[in-house]
């Protein structure tokens, strides 16, 4: 069994517990701390009700300084410094990191000096940490002898597994992505200054915001071949949860909108089962609300133009599907910790 802690429990952190319990992982891992800066009882009732993901399924209590899920009982610290914790006294296996305080293995590094020999980050990190990974298309290259990795981003988590199905089936020349991406808890409700990024002062509920993505490189780091192939935008829109990715491609060779949408809707049934989706339906954004695929492909959108430009419209639930592939990801290493 993989005893982990969470450090950060916000969107991620929270999503991560709950796809724990509700989707099957709590059979191979188990949560064994929490560091929060939240008090016990913040960190129970955040915990418990949900705006965008409803109730907790499970029983919440607390006794002490601990968090209880049904007879789990998590220890919950309130320390800034990692150093402070006592890791070796708790047995933990791995880290999950939500904070996104640091992308780097110098930040990890006050993890490993107090024991802690492994660590999934939720965020894209630098080139210096192990490995960086998007469960399905390179979970693979997690070692045994890795210490820092990253779980890339949700948008990556999106993409990869569509370019790599049009990739493999008519060839990449170059393309676009615009990212339309829910609104974040780096932007105020009112405008406000947190931030010498000046469009994120702007109040999130008022405005599309154009931000910056590092989408591009995420790209380039996991498909080399695409290197400077790509061109990444991404604004925030004034909704909840639930982003989309519109992608423009230019293959290498004539396709149809019924060649691509078959070679899509074959790898939700192959490689990418269970973690690409394909819809014909008409939808909304609030329809992926809660959905643990990595992408749904919206095949009503999908356009050809001169045979070679192709478009496509990629859906994903930017807080519960990551959770889900940080949880896959965690999964996975333990099989080979294991062995």
């Amino acid at each position: 069994m993989l005893r982990v802690a969470i450090n950060g429990y916000g969107r991620i952190g929270r999503s991560v517990l709950r796809a724990l319990y509700e989707n099957g992982y709590r059979e191979q891992m188990q949560v064994v701390a929490i560091n929060e800066l939240a008090d016990i009882e913040t960190i129970s009732y955040l915990t418990r009700y949900d705006t965008t993901h409803g109730r907790f399924p499970k029983q919440i209590s607390t006794s002490a300084n601990s968090l209880l899920v049904e007879d789990d009982e998590i220890l919950c610290f309130a320390c800034e410094n990692p150093e402070d914790i006592p890791w070796s006294d708790l047995a933990i296996d791995m880290i999950l990191e939500c904070s996104g305080s640091f992308a780097d293995r110098e930040g990890a590094q006050a993890y490993l000096t107090t024991g802690i020999p492994r660590i999934l980050l939720s965020q894209p990190a630098d080139a210096e940490v192990d490995a960086t990974i998007v469960y399905g298309f390179n979970h693979q290259e997690v070692s045994l002898d890795h210490s820092v990795v990253s779980a890339a981003s949700c948008t990556t988590n999106c993409l990869l597994p569509v370019l790599d199905t049009i990739k493999q089936f008519a060839g990449i020349e170059h393309g676009t992505t615009q990212t339309i991406h829910s609104a974040m808890n780096d932007q105020p409700i009112i405008d406000g200054y947190h931030t010498k990024d000046l469009r994120l002062t702007r109040a999130a509920l008022s405005s599309i915001i154009p931000v910056d993505t590092g989408l591009a490189k995420g790209i380039n780091r996991m498909m080399p071949e695409l290197n400077g192939k790509m061109a990444c935008n991404a604004v925030r829109v004034p909704t909840l949860n639930v982003s989309v990715i519109d992608l423009v491609l230019r293959t290498e060779r004539d396709v149809t909108e019924a060649e691509i949408n078959a070679q899509l809707l074959n790898a939700t049934q192959g490689k990418y089962a269970g973690l690409m989706g394909y819809t014909q339906e008409a939808h909304a954004s609030v329809d992926f609300n809660h959905d643990s695929r990595s992408v749904i492909v919206d095949g009503t959108q999908t356009k050809v133009v001169d045979g070679r430009l192709v478009k496509l419209l990629c859906w994903f639930d930017n807080e519960w599907a990551y959770a889900n592939r940080m949880l896959d990801v965690a999964r996975y290493w333990a099989t080979l910790i294991e062995k």
